[in-house]
Order: structure tokens, then sequence, then C-alpha cells
């Protein structure tokens, strides 16, 4: 059971009644769960550890990107946007690479939810680092950037402005514009495009995460030199 003990954020309907089943993990044994968690493989897709779909599969995951747009609620401005679903062997090389376009000097966001009492994420700020800095810090933590389910991180370019984020389910997200920078890398590292794909995000899942990912990540923050305490 021990992988089994690593998913404890569920992340299903929320405000649904608990009188009724609300997912398809409902009904399921212990046996049954644990074999579900231990597929991490789809096709010729390979998840991290930091996620897992439904167990209806409603969405299965797979490899491609999709062109979005997101709608600021103050102002209801539309900012372009790229979503990518990366196989796990391209998926943090791909992230560096989407990063690259932003400039030599960037900002910093990370994000977590480690702590599922604090109600939803806390972001973590971190203004002006030299991206070669940056790079050499993010190669450092690797592991815990691909597999631990409580951890995302954006970098940004305020000046541009365009972001690329690498959030906590292990999705690579682009806002701004133009694009076509962004989608030349994508293609470049063998995902396509395709307007179909839909993201597990789209449906139920549950997230991975450990104590020890938790120590890594007060490890990535003091590296980063964030300025908030964090405990």
């Amino acid at each position: 059971m021990g992988f089994l003990k690593k998913f404890f954020r569920n992340v299903f309907h929320e405000g649904a009644t608990q009188a009724v089943p609300t997912s398809s993990f409902d009904l399921l044994s212990d046996e049954e769960l644990e074999t579900h968690l231990g597929v991490s493989r789809y096709g010729d897709f390979d998840l991290t550890d930091a996620i897992r779909p439904s167990y209806d599969l409603k969405v299965r995951p797979r490899q491609a990107y999709r062109h979005d747009v997101y709608v600021d609620e103050e102002t209801r401005s539309r900012v372009p946007v790229l979503m990518a679903a990366a196989s796990k062997e391209l998926l943090f090389d791909t992230f560096m690479d989407l990063i690259e376009p932003l400039g030599q000097v960037v900002d910093v966001v990370l994000e977590t939810s480690h702590d599922p009492a604090g109600g939803g994420h806390v972001d973590l700020y971190r203004e002006h680092i030299d991206m070669p800095v940056l790079k050499s810090i993010l190669y450092d933590f690797e592991d815990l950037l691909l597999h631990d389910g409580c951890t995302g991180i954006a970098v940004l370019n305020p000046n541009t402005p365009q972001e690329v984020q690498f959030d906590e389910h292990k999705l690579l997200i682009v806002y701004g514009s133009p694009l076509e920078t962004f989608e030349h890398r994508l293609e470049r590292n063998r995902i396509g495009c395709d307007e179909s794909v839909r993201f597990v995000t789209e449906a139920e899942h549950v997230h991975s995460s450990s104590e020890e990912f938790h120590e890594r990540f007060q490890e990535l923050f003091m590296r980063l030199g964030m300025d908030e305490n964090h405990g």
C-alpha cells in the first residue's frame, strides 16, 4: 500500500453531496484503487508520479498541445494560451526549452498546495533572477518538479508580458502573444498540435506527494531566494 498512501489529494466534484457516489473511485476496493494508481503508461504516453486520471478514464492521457484563451475576470481582456501535455521523458526538457525565449532576466512564481488544511494554493514570488542561474537551480530539482503533485512553477517576463507555467498537474501552459516561438519549440520536442486534445484537469483526478517532496520544496524555495516566510 506504499504507493497508494502517497495519493492523498483527491480532486473530484467540489460541493457535491456525500449521499451518493461523486467519483469513479467511490466504489473501488483498496486493491482496485492501488492497481489503477500503479498504471503510469497509456499507449506511448508515460505519466510522472504526480498525477493519475480517473478510474473511468474519461480523459485518457496523451501527448499534444492545443490553443486556448484566458479571460481576465476583472478586465475581461483575452490572452492567447497554449496548453500542452508531454510524456514523462520529454516533459522537463520541453519546459526548459520553453522558458528560454522569455529573456535573460525573469520572475519566478512557486505554487504549493502541500498543506491541504490551509485551503487552496500558496503562490511565492521571486523577481529578477538571471536565466542561467534559474535553469541551474531547476535542474537540481528536476525530480520535485516532475513527480510532486503539489508543486508548480511559472517563469515570466512582465515586460513582454509572457509566461510559461509548469503546473502541479504537469501540464505546460504558455500565456501571451506572440506564441509562434513556443509552438515551434513544442513541435521540435515532438509535441504536435491537436485542438481536440483534452487534459487530465478536465476530469476528476488525484495528486500525489510526500513529506520528502515537501522538504524538497522548502529547499527549492530557499535556493530561489524567496523573501516570503513559508512554513
